[in-house]
């Protein structure tokens, strides 16, 4: 047996990685001892070789990925896939009465044929399998084999025995028609486009030697040939455009697949007349290029609006299929997390998916929640802060507490949010499809006017000019203005963590002339701090603290939390009561205390706040003890967010509910030119109203319940990232992300997508009102038509597509406001 030369070499022979000086891990393949990098391709290489199938290793032309060496081999793992309500979702009978089923898996790592090769023999050689076919295209395998005598979760451990992951693979119902669509999309233009070529093929001599140049025999050989070759595509690839025309017929809606329909439909009638009785002219190759032209465009806009915007299932599959929860006696127990519910304890390892919304009860880590806020880098997570089901744990395991599962998400609710915005068509948009709609009613009439002239004029080049006319100026291209814009327009504000939940958003926020921002939860992060105590009568700072911790012991206000980390587990107050507006009072070592506004706290004597800012007054008996300096965290880019508004020609206004002097002091911070404080709703319903009747058209941001009728009767409300839920259902747009310059980027996405489908419109307008005049004098054959048509449509598309591209102009890179220091916390014992 040869060692030295095998195991001197420093690349591991099943993943290629770098194989670590002495590593004890190799595989014994053709009497050569070959080193590996670790235990998890030491597992996965003797699963491969003693299982028989070491020919994979002859046959590979790239190298896999890395395995889990944790992971890999450990069947429990798998476990949860055997549940029976968890199954019903992706495994389906054959239909055959035999008891087999089926499911479709989703694998990584797969690199090329060597891998499809070693997977499905590996599970053919699984007693109860009957077969498995790996799609390499999609990365995806199907597996039939018998309930009764193999578990599925037998059969995922044996595919990352070989190192590759799989989990189930099923789309929802929507996706599923997607990808149906799609498929039979293809199939139709690889008719068509096989079609037009053999047709051409054959039109080609016909036009090159003219009638007297090829024998009548090899004319109608040709004539018929291309007659057999266009019945597969009016009747397979141009069938949607018939049914969609007879549905515009029976709704008296007329769309532009009607003129399409007469177009394709009267030339192959007319040519099949024409093959038939041996009299006319033949328009099988124009029919045929129409067709392929049309179904070409479409596919390219099909798939740009579907990379773009609303994509099948991908954010209603961010939610994982399993989930761990903990007993109560610390017990770990693998289950599907549809069947999680509020209360439950889960555990979320590094690496693995939120399965639902919760409150971290112990751990520290990162988490990824680029897929819901759009922002790449991680944030950190820690006890008793929010998680939101579809983040990735990155560092550390976490446990949970869960408060919303399922249906109950916050995953769950974006999607019905953007169901909602797709459902309905902004304005534009409407008037796009209505002038659609009367364009395609002028271009019949007009068809039938330039016909009966030609008729007139020259009978022989009638039918071929009615052609060119209804196909160049089909109103494809306008159809498509609109769509593509909004479909590249929602993409682009979703990847920016701007979710639109009415569909006429876009077309309100390019058009606003004033900001209107609330302070708290908006310009400030909601998260008070208290950065100043000023004790008085002889009562020290530490203790004036400790009594007003105590007092707020059992408050969930933001205020309180300012003084949760100055709690003592021996102090506590009783007779706790809230006075709504006003403060707390309880009783402490027999006393009456109070602590909020000194009108409250100290209604006989009410002393002057030292400074300006929000301060508390803690009074015993009305007896003044001390005072409270309070402040909120003014958010990092609120600056540059301020300055960026009114760099793009925006009014912007604050108008708070927090004191006069606290909302003056951040207006003044920022720059902020109109401003009021101790505003109610009320007043603040009035003020956008006064704006509104000025002729502005007014955006209100805010988060709380005291916004809502403020963000009801703004013309585009925005509530931010932590807002109340009855905030977000009044909100337009909800920011998923904590940057307050998404607005800025909101406001610019909002302006280029309306500038966009102006363009388009303009663009569709100008090209149909030229090339009509030029086909109905007889100077654009059908074969050119159709080309044009097609091209005005792509035109459309890839200037919608511009929009992808998109970077902000007026927000520059977050410069951080200097952040009072909080006053030092006590440890509570």
């Amino acid at each position: 047996m040869s060692d030295a030369v095998a195991v001197g070499s420093a690349e591991c022979y099943h993943c290629g990685s770098r194989v670590p000086p002495g590593a004890p891990w190799s595989i014994t393949l053709d009497d050569t001892r070959q080193p590996l990098c670790c235990p998890g391709c030491e597992a996965v290489a003797h699963a491969i070789v003693d299982g028989g199938l070491e020919s994979y290793y002859r046959f590979r032309t790239e190298l896999p990925e890395r395995p889990d060496e944790h992971n890999s081999v450990r069947s429990e793992t798998w476990a949860v896939f055997d549940d029976p309500g968890l199954q019903r979702q992706f495994v389906h009978a054959e239909g055959d009465d035999s008891g087999r089923v089926h499911a479709t898996l989703a694998v990584d790592g797969i690199t090329c044929a060597a891998c499809a090769w070693l997977i499905e023999h590996r599970l053919n050689a699984i007693e109860g399998v009957d077969s498995s076919a790996v799609n390499l295209s999609h990365h995806r395998v199907r597996v039939s084999w018998d309930p009764e005598a193999v578990k599925l979760s037998r059969l995922l451990a044996e595919m990352a025995a070989i190192g590759y992951q799989a989990q189930p693979y099923e789309p929802d119902e929507a996706q599923a028609r997607l990808q149906h669509e799609e498929r039979m999309n293809v199939r139709r233009l690889i008719i068509a486009a096989v079609g037009m070529a053999q047709v051409m093929m054959f039109s080609i001599p016909i036009y090159v030697a003219g009638p007297e140049g090829i024998s009548e025999d090899f004319h109608a050989l040709f004539h018929w040939l291309s007659f057999a070759l266009t019945t597969p595509v009016v009747f397979f690839s141009a069938a949607p455009f018939f049914r969609n025309a007879v549905r515009d017929l029976r709704t008296r809606v007329l769309g532009m697949d009607v003129p399409v329909s007469l177009a394709i439909g009267f030339a192959y009638t007319a040519s099949g007349y024409a093959v038939i009785t041996g009299k006319g002219e033949v328009y099988f190759d124009s029919a045929a290029m129409f067709t392929f032209f049309l179904l070409f465009g479409r596919y390219v806009e099909a798939r740009a609006r579907r990379r773009s915007g609303h994509s099948g299932n991908a954010m209603a599959g961010a939610l994982p299929l399993s989930a761990i929860r903990l007993t109560d006696e610390g017990e770990e127990r693998i289950l599907p997390a549809s069947e999680l519910t509020a209360g439950d304890r889960v555990l979320v390892k590094p690496g693995h998916g939120v399965p639902a919304d919760g409150m971290i009860e112990d751990g520290e880590s990162s988490l990824d929640e680029s897929m819901l806020t759009g922002e790449y880098l991680p944030v950190t997570r820690r006890l008793g802060d929010t998680v939101t089901g579809g983040s990735q744990n990155i560092e550390s395991p976490l446990v949970v507490r869960v408060t919303h599962a399922g249906r109950d998400a916050r995953v769950a609710g974006i999607v019905d949010l953007t169901d909602r915005a797709f459902a309905s068509r902004p304005r534009l948009a409407q008037m796009a499809a209505r002038m659609a709609h009367l364009f395609v009613l002028r271009l019949l009439v007009v068809t039938a006017v330039v016909t009966i002239a030609w008729w007139f004029i020259d009978p022989a080049r009638m039918p071929w000019i009615m052609l060119s006319v209804l196909v160049v100026t089909c109103p494809c291209a306008l159809a498509l203005a609109t769509p593509t814009a909004l479909t590249a327009g929602h993409g682009q504000l979703r990847r920016r963590g701007v979710l639109v939940t009415r569909a006429d958003a876009i077309e309100s926020l390019s058009q606003i002339d004033r900001v209107i921002l609330d302070k708290t939860g908006t310009l400030t992060s909601g998260q008070m701090t208290l950065v100043e105590t000023r004790p008085l009568a002889g009562l020290d700072a530490e203790r004036a603290r400790t009594l007003a911790a105590a007092l707020e012991a059992r408050s969930e206000h933001p205020i309180a939390r300012a003084f949760h980390p100055y709690r003592l587990a021996t102090v506590h107050a009783s007779e706790v009561a809230s006075r709504t507006g006003q403060g707390l009072e309880g009783i402490l070592d027999g006393r009456r205390w109070r602590l909020g506004k000194a009108e409250f706290a100290a209604p006989d004597a009410t002393p002057a706040a030292p400074g300006e800012g929000q301060w508390l007054l803690l009074a015993e008996e009305g007896e003044p003890r001390a005072w409270f300096a309070l402040q909120d965290r003014v958010r990092e880019d609120a600056a540059d967010t301020v300055a960026a508004l009114k760099g793009l020609g925006l009014e912007v206004e604050l108008l708070s509910g927090d004191t006069p002097a606290a909302a003056g002091d951040l207006a003044r911070r920022l720059d902020i030119p109109t401003w009021r404080g101790g505003a109610t709703p009320e007043e603040k319903l009035e003020r956008i109203r006064e704006c509104q009747a000025a002729g502005e058209k007014v955006a209100m941001v805010g988060d709380g319940i005291n916004d809502v009728p403020v963000l009801a009767g703004a013309d585009v409300a925005i509530a931010m990232n932590g807002a109340t839920d009855l905030a977000r259902t009044s909100a337009d747009a909800i920011l998923l992300s904590p940057r307050l310059s998404r607005i800025v980027e909101a406001v610019e996405i909002s302006r280029a997508t309306r500038r966009v489908m102006r363009q388009n419109m303009i663009w569709s307008v100008c090209y149909n009102f030229t090339a009509m005049p030029i086909a109905a004098v007889g100077l654009v054959p059908p074969w050119l038509a159709a080309m044009g048509m097609s091209a005005s449509s792509l035109v459309v598309v890839g200037n919608a597509l511009r929009l992808n591209r998109f970077r902000s102009r007026a927000m520059p890179a977050a410069t951080p406001l200097p952040t009072p220091s909080p006053e030092p916390s006590r440890v509570t014992p």
